[in-house]
Order: structure tokens, then C-alpha cells, then sequence
């Protein structure tokens, strides 16, 4: 086993195009690291120089105290797991997880040994003896992962190991990835476009974006404390909501469009940032769970409530998600967002189930004001300390 370390590391083609700008990533013994950004954004490609698969450009790439940079794949002590399965369908599951190991002149024993010992773990001891057409796409991806187990290897890398598993399959083959990585041990750097896995599934994750790494943390910490624009919008489900809006004199309050919200002393203290911002534009982010809806009774002041015209309602059972307008311009992080979120403009809050909320009505929220978040109208950059 061993850690991987990213000093620097840099991708040119020979075309001139950068792919990948100076990454810095430290993944420690055992821990699972999610890669996650949009299409195009380097994380493939920062797997395969890890891998060997492409050459390094700049910067040291180590495993360990040993650097990399110029070893070949076969050298490197690493197994991958890809999208497409790529078993043998002649062989058996046994014979498909040993592959690797007759390859390496293993006595036999050997091998049957350790591919039992992977099917234990993957929960494929009574497949061992079925052919790759008769099992289901879970069962062929762990397969897949056995391949890897059995080579007990430094480093694991898997290139969006779930993207071809239908919706239900691949939340639970999440859970499964996860407890086999734990159970296994291993460095592991994973790469996927869907940030729902990567929050679920990594000890930490790090956003990328056209090239270069925009943040990297515990899955919480980006969630609640984004250093950005573009990892604000990118993390969480629904997107945070993003308004242009300005700050009064003394940061009292913060106007969204014609509407005012009253800010508590608490926020002054968490973002003692916010003092060289009054009385300017800023952006102001809230996550949809973050707007519950006013009811009778409701502890929420008159002056931390926002009105918005409802658009729309779709009831999830155990909560509504209500998109709304309000007269403050939405802000969108480039790529962050995807089109349906784009087109359908507005905002979105998270209300319980059985709210009074009906499309081409009002509906006040109760804005959480301790939860809001503040970017730099120029730069993007969140406003903290």
C-alpha cells in the first residue's frame, strides 16, 4: 500500500493545449478521493498520468518516496477499474478475477485461494463458476473490482466505474464500492461527473474545473463552506440559489431585487469579510433547504421573509421542491449547472410536504439567514474571513 502524491503536475499536448494547470494532491493510505468536475475538465486525464496512460508534462507524480513520473503502467503497481467492464466472456467469474494472477505464473492453489477470498468480499462466492452474460451489471462490476482486489496493488484508480448501471443499481453499488475500498484498504482515486457520488462516496473530494482544481475537502465542508462560485453551484442537489444583490451600509441587511433581508449579528461574526462590502453589489447564495416556507405561527421576523411567485411544484413525498421568481437576477457559475437548471431560472426551496404551494400563487420562505453565503460579485471568490 502506499500514499499518492501530486506535486505540480502538469498536462501539455503537443498542440499546445493545457489540459491539466499545476496540480497539487496529497491521498493518503486507504483513503477514497473523488475527482468530480463537468465534461472536460481534466479529472480523466489527471487518472491517467496517475496510471501511466499519459505521459506527465511537468511537475512529480509519487507513490510513496518513490516518484513515477517515468515508470510504465505494468511498473507502477496499480489496478483500474473502468466504465465498460472489459471481462473475458469465455471465462468463468474465477477465471476472469484470477486472469491477472495466472499472467504472473501463480501456483494454482495460490490463485484459487485469493479469488476466493475476493469473491468473499465482493459477495460472489456462488457466481464463481457462471459466465460474465449470466450475471447483472452490478455483478459484472464487481467482477470487474475482484480483478483488481486479488493483484493487492498500491493503488487503485476507477474511471466512472457506475456510469453504466441504471439509477437504482448505481445507488446501490455506491454503498457496495465503499465498503469494499474500506474493507480493501487501498489508496484509491476515483473519478466521476455526478457530484450526488461523489459526495456519498469519498473521504474527501476535489472539484475540478477546466483544468485546475477549484477545491478540495471532506464532502461536508465543501457543502457548507464552498470557496467559490462554481463549487457553490456544482455541490448539492439542488443547486445553492444565486442572486446579484447588495449590501446595506453596515451590513445590516442585504437587498435582493425590491425585497430587504434583515442579516444577524451572528453572520457579521462567521464572515467578518463582509465589512469591505457595504453598500456594494455582491452575490448571495442560499441552498434550497434553506427556505422553508412561512406558516401561521411561523418564528421567522417580517424582516428575514422573501415573497417569491411560484413557477412550479413537485412533490418528492417527503418534501415539496418549490422553484420560484423573485425580482433579483439569478447568477449562474460557467459549467456548473446543467441546461434543465439554466432553463428553468429562478430559484428553488426545499418546504415540507404538506405546504399550501401552488404554481402561479405566492409563497413566503423564512430565510435562514446564519446559512447564507456571500461571493465577490468580481471574482467569485467567497467572502469569509
Amino acid at each position: 500500500m502506499s500514499t499518492v502524491e501530486l506535486d505540480q503536475v502538469r498536462k501539455i499536448y503537443p498542440n499546445g493545449y493545457e489540459a491539466v494547470h499545476g496540480i497539487d494532491l496529497d491521498i493518503a493510505e486507504g483513503e477514497l478521493m473523488v475527482l468530480v468536475g463537468p465534461s472536460g475538465c481534466g479529472k480523466t486525464t489527471v487518472l491517467r498520468m496517475i496510471a501511466g496512460l499519459e505521459s506527465i508534462t511537468g511537475g512529480q507524480l509519487r507513490f510513496g518516496d518513490k516518484v513515477v513520473n517515468d515508470l510504465s503502467p505494468k511498473d507502477r503497481d496499480i489496478a483500474m477499474v473502468f466504465q465498460n467492464y472489459a471481462l473475458y466472456p469465455h471465462m468463468t467469474v474465477a477465471g476472469n478475477i484470477g486472469f491477472a494472477l495466472r499472467l504472473r505464473n501463480l501456483p494454482k492453489d495460490e490463485i484459487d485461494r485469493k479469488v476466493k477470498e475476493a469473491g468473499k468480499i465482493l459477495g460472489l462466492t456462488e457466481w464463481l463458476d457462471r459466465k460474465p452474460a449470466q450475471l447483472s451489471g452490478g455483478q459484472r462490476q464487481r467482477v470487474a473490482m475482484g480483478r483488481a482486489i486479488v493483484r493487492n496493488p498500491s493503488v487503485f484508480l476507477m474511471d466512472e466505474p457506475l456510469s453504466n448501471l441504471d439509477a437504482k443499481l448505481r445507488v446501490q453499488m455506491r454503498a457496495q464500492v465503499s465498503q469494499i475500498q474500506r474493507t480493501v484498504g487501498v489508496a484509491t482515486v476515483y473519478v466521476t461527473h455526478d457530484q450526488t457520488e461523489a459526495m456519498t462516496m469519498g473521504d474527501r473530494v476535489a472539484v475540478m474545473r477546466a483544468g485546475r482544481l477549484q477545491q478540495c475537502g471532506p464532502p461536508q465542508h465543501l457543502y457548507d463552506h464552498p470557496d467559490n462560485l462554481f463549487v457553490a453551484a456544482f455541490i448539492g442537489s439542488p443547486a445553492m440559489n444565486l442572486f446579484e444583490a447588495t449590501l446595506t451600509e453596515g451590513c445590516r441587511s442585504v437587498r435582493l431585487g425590491s425585497q430587504e433581508v434583515a442579516l444577524g449579528d451572528e453572520l457579521r461574526v462567521t464572515h467578518p469579510a463582509l465589512a469591505a462590502y457595504g453598500g456594494k453589489k455582491v452575490v448571495v447564495g442560499v441552498r434550497p433547504e434553506s427556505l422553508p416556507a412561512v406558516h401561521d405561527g411561523s418564528p421567522a421576523t417580517a424582516d428575514t421573509r422573501l415573497v417569491g411567485d411560484v413557477t412550479l411544484v413537485e412533490a418528492l413525498g417527503s418534501e415539496l421542491q418549490v422553484h420560484f421568481n423573485i425580482d433579483a437576477k439569478r447568477v449562474y457559475a460557467e459549467e456548473a449547472m446543467d441546461e434543465d437548471e439554466i432553463a428553468a431560472g429562478g430559484g428553488v426551496a426545499r418546504v415540507a410536504p404538506h405546504t399550501a404551494a401552488v404554481a402561479g400563487e405566492r409563497l413566503t420562505f423564512a430565510v435562514d439567514t446564519a446559512a447564507l453565503h456571500f461571493f465577490d460579485a468580481d471574482s467569485g471568490a467567497a467572502i469569509w474571513n
